[in-house]
Order: structure tokens, then sequence, then C-alpha cells
């Protein structure tokens, strides 16, 4: 394909699209098909065709919408009217309600069950109201997996406008200008990263993206892939343009089968359409993309441990330098970033970097994608920009805690990260703000807590994950984890002395100081968060002094 037909097709496609009067989207997010969306698709898909609706309406499947635990979802688009809980029983009667009699059916309108009163437009409920997608863009508005769908919305624009109108030192520059950092926990700033592997000379050079999300509660990567997999590749392409690679890895854990399913899909109809391979859209540009499938282990999701492993070694951190902008994949310059990184690179390239930057904090700009779980009201992914409160997203995103408890702490970052006390609600939402009370950022994963939860517990909890998952290289995280651990089981039965959380401390700062990657040096944080706001429920179950 060259230029001017991918111009030519995304036109087709629109007029193909402009029949329609409606559009019905069922969200076909891994947690909405837990809940039997796929069973609601094919009951509306049939319901549509039995009144002979199906020349006008047009019933597809979607990424995840946000709201998880209120699915199956269903969207009337372009109305903007989002039905929760809709099983095949009450199909007939959304339909009828909606596009039969044109009034929505208000009992099964998103949150009508909690709501004094809910809304027909979902945009302007609270839980979508404060958000602002950019990562998120088109999830559950678009078929993730038609070509067709994407191109409508825009999709490889920002591929055709680097190829012929950027070069590849003008869109790192708008990275650069935009002020993105890694959303894989690091927060190191992309451009840089992206400048720096672009300056390496080599024959052969590697763009990785890096799906093994692992986290416990986290699943941003995750449902960008499943929601939106062409973004992604797309923006892969243009890094691949911009540092002088030819060749692109995904790396996705294996646990995310429809994940995989349909970035492997993406790739098809890429390479297909002309997107993808040699001479895209008729320059010299020659691009491919290849999934390799993670066995689950959290250790690969550093940077050196999932280079070994698409290299098919045994998956474990090596030391650095070198980095792998220098000597990465079979020694040659790489650029790894995370999903949601990429997920933002191109509607930054196609509205420059200056946009993006107007967003967010002087620090930290842009909007981050969290994985909104634990004792909450409304759980589910959300995007915000960088700098709003935890405040912000606990009680009006997040509708507050559940049973009108009360708050107690938002773990944020997994277990690389730590605990936020109520006395820090206002705490922005940023890289330093939270790494100022102990915590990171992380991928994005956000637990929120209630009174009843067990502080020395939850650093356990933690603990034990991190434990389970260190990959045994070195001895401070294969034996220090190991060791925390037994200490923070021994003070949670009530059997530890002063002595005992002496040592905890003193072993929990060795291990951060001298681990050899970090899952093992971050493995401390929440405990030594939880210890720095709520040393009070260490020190109630030590024995006294004899």
């Amino acid at each position: 394909m060259i230029r001017h037909e991918l111009h030519a097709l995304t036109e087709r496609v629109k007029a193909k699209q402009e029949h329609f009067k409606h559009r019905i989207c069922v969200c076909c997010g891994a947690s909405c098909i837990s809940s039997g969306a796929e069973e609601v698709l094919h009951k509306l898909q049939e319901e549509i065709k039995s009144r002979g609706l199906e020349e006008t309406v047009e019933v597809i499947p979607t990424g995840c919408m946000g709201p998880c635990n209120q699915g199956p979802l269903v969207k009337y688009l372009p109305e903007q009217t989002i039905y929760q809980k809709v099983d095949c029983d009450n199909i007939q009667r959304v339909v009828q309600s909606q596009l039969v009699e044109n009034k929505p059916l208000e009992d099964l309108l998103l949150f009508a069950d909690s709501r004094e009163k809910a809304f027909v437009n979902a945009n302007e409920d609270p839980f979508f109201k404060q958000q602002q997608k950019i990562a998120l863009k088109d999830c559950g508005d678009i078929n993730p997996e038609s070509i067709e769908d994407y191109l409508i919305a825009g999709g490889y624009q920002a591929l055709d406008k680097a190829l012929f109108l950027l070069s590849p030192e003008e869109v790192i520059a708008e990275v650069k200008q935009s002020r993105i950092r890694g959303r894989g926990g690091a927060g190191y700033p992309t451009g840089l990263k992206w400048e720096t592997v672009y300056k390496y000379v080599s024959d052969q050079k590697y763009v990785i993206c890096n799906g093994d999300e692992g986290d416990p509660g986290a699943f941003m990567d995750r449902s960008v892939l499943e929601g939106n997999p062409h973004r992604v590749l797309e923006s892969m392409a243009i890094a691949g343009y911009a540092i002088g690679a030819t060749k692109g890895y995904a790396y996705i854990r294996g646990e995310y089968p429809l994940e995989i399913k349909r970035f492997e899909l993406a790739i098809k109809q890429a390479t297909k359409t002309g997107l993808l391979g040699k001479n895209i859209l008729g320059s010299n540009f020659r691009f491919e993309v290849e999934v390799r499938i993670g066995a689950g282990a959290v250790v690969c999701g550093e940077e050196t441990a999932l280079i070994a492993s698409i290299e098919g070694k045994r998956g474990t951190p090596r030391p650095r330098p070198p980095f792998p902008a220098e000597s990465g994949l079979w020694g040659k310059p790489t650029l790894i970033n995370n999903v949601e990184t990429f997920a933002a690179i191109a509607p930054i390239i196609l509205n420059g970097g200056e946009w993006y930057s107007e967003t967010g904090t002087p620090k930290s700009a842009g909007t981050k994608v969290f994985a909104l779980a634990g004792k909450i009201n409304y759980s589910g992914l959300i995007e915000v920009p960088m700098g709003t409160t935890l405040r912000e997203i606990v009680f009006d995103i997040g509708g507050g805690i559940q049973n009108g408890a009360e708050f107690k702490a938002a773990q944020t970052g997994g277990p690389s990260g730590g605990c936020i006390p109520a006395a820090h609600l206002d705490v922005k939402m940023d890289y330093e703000s939270l790494m100022s009370l102990g915590s990171i950022m992380g991928s994005g994963g956000l637990i929120v807590m209630d009174k009843s939860s067990d502080m020395v517990d939850v650093a356990r909890y933690f603990m034990e994950f991190s434990m389970d998952e260190s990959c045994g290289k070195c001895i401070p995280c294969r034996v220090g984890t190991k060791m925390m651990h037994d200490l923070l089981q021994k003070i949670g039965d009530g059997k530890a002395t002063q002595i005992d959380l002496d040592r905890l401390e003193e072993l929990a700062e060795y291990v951060r100081d001298t681990s050899l990657c970090g899952l093992g040096a971050s493995a401390p944080n929440p405990l030594l968060s939880t210890l720095r706001h709520f040393r009070e429920e260490y020190v109630s179950k030590i024995l006294p002094a004899e």
C-alpha cells in the first residue's frame, strides 16, 4: 500500500460506516467476558437481526469500557448511553426501549442501582467526567479485531505523518517535547531513551513492547492491548522509524490469551494492508513485529530479564551497564517501552509534543492509567491527568469506600510500591509526590483498603509475592525476601520481639540497597511504607520486653 491508498481506504470504510444510525458496543474485555459478555453479544446480534434492524444498527465487541465491576456493559452510540449488568433476559427490553421507543431504560443505566439519578449520557457521570483519555482513547468504542474500525478512528495517520512529514530526529524531538515518562514504573524520560538508542550506530536495532504485566491488581496494559491493539502496533512502527530499527517484539504474558490473540490478529491485518513489512506506505521504511509469550515470571518485566527470555535463555536480570540502549537484544541497541507508553505515542505525533505536555504537572506530563481495585464502590480502569489527587480518584471517580466504611490506605505500585494513609488523601498522583511518601507510581495498580485491613498482613502478602517471584540470581533478593517474609509472619502471629522488628527494618534496607534488579530493590517498599505510616500496628503485635 502506498500513501494515497491509505487515505482512499480510510474514506471508503468511513463511507461504509455512515449508513449505520446506531452502534451497539458490547464490552468484551476480560472482566466482562467472565461475566457473560460474549453470550450477550451474540444474543444482541440475533435480536437486531430478528427485528430487521441490521442495515441501520451495528453490534460490535469492544475492549474495556472502564467500570469493570458493573459488567457486562453495553454502550449505545452516538448517545453514549451505557447499560450495566446486561444479560440475555433483559436484552429485548433494552433494544425495545432504546431503539424502538427512543427512550433509555432507566433501571439498567450505568450505576442506576447506586446513584440518586443515573446519567443517560455516561460521559456526564462522575466516574467518566474527571477522566481524560489518551492512552485509552477509543477503547470501548471500536472493534479491536477490526483494522477498519481503527482507520475510521484516525488510525495510522500518525505513522503516515512521521514517515512523510518528519525526520527521525523530528519524531524524537516531539516525544521529548511531550515530556512523557515511561509508564512501566521507573518513569524514565521516554524521549531521552529514544534519543540514546538513535545515537548508537548498528547494522540492526530492535523495538520491544513490554507487556509482561504481573503485579497484583494490575490490568492496565492488558486492557489497552485487548481494546486497541493497532494503536500500540502503530506506535511501535513509529519508534522503529525514529531510532532506525526494522524489527519489533511484543513480549506478552501467557496468562493473557485474549490479548495475545488480538495483537497477533492486528499484526496480520496491518501486514496484509501494507502497514507493516517492506516499503510501508511507499516509503523506504521496513518494520516487522512478532509476539513472544512470557511464561509468567514477574522478574521478566525487568528489561534485561525480558531480553534474556526473548533470546531463549532463562529470564534473569544482568548487571548494568551496558544498558539495553547500547547492548540489548542479541547485543544490539534496543528500545524497550511498556504498553501504556506506546499507547500515547501515536497521539503525541499526530497532535504534537506541546499538546501532550499541556496536561499533567510540570514534572509529570500527560495522563496515567490506573487499575482501581479493592474496597471501593466502582472499581475498574481509569485514565486521569497526572496530578489528580488520590481523594478525587477514590471518592469522585471510585464512588468512595464500600458500605460507607472509612478509608484507611491505598497501595500504589503493587509489590514495588507503598501504602498511602488517609492523612495524605490529597497527595497528587505524580512521580515526585508519591516518592515523597515512600511509594511509587509503578505501572498503575491502585488498591484501596478500609479500616478492616491489617497493614502487617498487607506487607506480608506483598512480601510473599516478591519472595515467590524472585528469580534467585542474587542472594539479597533470594534469601532476604524469605527472611523478611518469615519475620512478618512472626510479627503477625504475635510471636515477635522488638529485636525481630529492628532486624526486619535493618534487613529491608540491606535488600533494597544491594539487590541486583528492581524486583529485589523494591520488594521492601510495602514493608517500609507501612512501618512509616502504620508503625503502631507493628508495635501492638510484638511481645513486651521481659
